[in-house]
């Protein structure tokens, strides 16, 4: 049997077999004989085969909440949120990211909670409690909606301090 790898476009490279036509893969069923009109009374109905839930993205404050906590821990630089913030949260962003208040030693942060409040259409006040070990953090940041449809965050609180 000779078998080569094929490349999908949506994702990894799959074995493909080089069988000719009316083969069938071992271990696979095989259809039923007989006209495809035949019914049988006592045949159960087959449910239609149900597709994987598609993956639907995540909600605006969760994505924020994860790369604000990117940034201030200093995993990812500051020019990363450049065209995802408003007005002057760059550059307090600027500001803030070297000294990566939200760094901790030993456990890597992670966002725990997150949540918003729709103030409202197109500006949302969000909340994210960051843990690290024992130590946890909280993260309050505004998100406001552009008129290309697109989030931004217009300002970002750590611990009381304004940023």
């Amino acid at each position: 049997m000779s078998t080569t790898a094929t490349r999908t476009p949506s994702g990894p490279a799959r074995r493909r077999d080089r069988r000719g036509p009316g083969q069938v893969r071992p271990g696979t069923p095989r259809p039923a004989a007989g006209p495809a009109t035949r019914t049988t009374a006592t045949a159960p109905a087959t449910a239609p085969a149900t597709a994987p839930a598609a993956r639907r993205p995540l909600p605006p404050h969760i994505l924020f909440a994860e790369r604000l906590l990117a940034v201030l821990s200093g995993e990812r630089p500051v020019h990363w949120m450049l065209g995802q913030t408003a007005g002057a949260a760059y550059d307090q962003l600027i500001a803030l990211a070297p000294g990566t208040p939200l760094r901790a030693r030993g456990a890597r942060p992670v966002v725990r909670r997150c949540g918003c409040f729709p103030l409202r259409p197109g500006v949302v006040e969000a909340y994210a409690t960051i843990a690290a070990g024992e130590q946890v953090r909280a993260m309050a940041f505004r998100l406001e909606q552009g008129t290309d449809r697109k989030w931004r965050c217009a300002a970002v609180e750590l611990g009381g301090e304004r940023l």
